[in-house]
């Protein structure tokens, strides 16, 4: 006989409704293709000073097989309703950033993840982008809520919820994963 372990169920039906491009101002987001581990690549090492410390698997040396590895991982995912992982880009095609919802909290509920590269900074590009797919994430069948977890010292990303009007649930004690948290995770939840 053998243990299994209980999955959480999931928030999502089997191939939920999810474009892979959407329109937002001067920029996109789209469903990543195997042609952007470089974009992706170039994206993460342009910004490596203020996304590796919130995000554990940014780590030295930044290598274009991680990305590659990401990217196919990202279309099986994609596939399984299990995650929807976007790159931002601008019309010249560059890419500023990274954005996903992630089926993760169980049932009537997904995740909401993101970062930005540097130079894309301080123009609402995440506001905006995290604003669209608020919305798309709450018109899923069975979708109830959004979340937003970050570190409590990762103030630029706290931001964004702020700014888009959720409510911070809860502080938990999380684990550090990367060197800049404190191991209190803030909750961000649709209100």
């Amino acid at each position: 006989m053998t243990d299994t372990i209980a999955q959480p169920p999931h928030a999502l039906p089997p191939n939920p409704a999810v474009p892979e491009r959407i329109d937002v101002d001067e920029f996109h987001l789209r469903r990543y293709t195997s042609d952007d581990v470089t974009s992706l690549h170039e994206a993460i090492k342009a910004s490596y000073a203020e996304i590796h410390p919130w995000m554990p698997w940014c780590v030295e040396p930044v290598e274009i097989e991680d990305q590659r590895d990401f990217i196919v991982r990202a279309d099986v995912q994609w596939a399984g309703g299990e995650a929807f992982d976007f790159g931002i880009f601008d019309a010249a095609g560059t890419q500023l950033g990274a954005i996903s919802l992630m089926d993760r909290l169980g049932s009537g509920g997904l995740e909401l993840g993101y970062w930005l590269r540097t130079d894309a900074t301080g123009r609402g590009v995440m506001t905006r982008a995290a604003g669209r797919l608020t919305e798309l994430g709450l018109g899923l069948p069975g979708i109830e809520r959004v979340e937003i977890h970050c570190d409590e010292a990762n103030v630029r990303s706290a931001a964004v919820p702020r700014r888009l009007g959720y409510r911070l649930d809860r502080i938990d004690a999380d684990e550090i994963e990367a060197p800049g948290e404190t191991g209190r995770g803030m909750v961000w939840i649709t209100p």
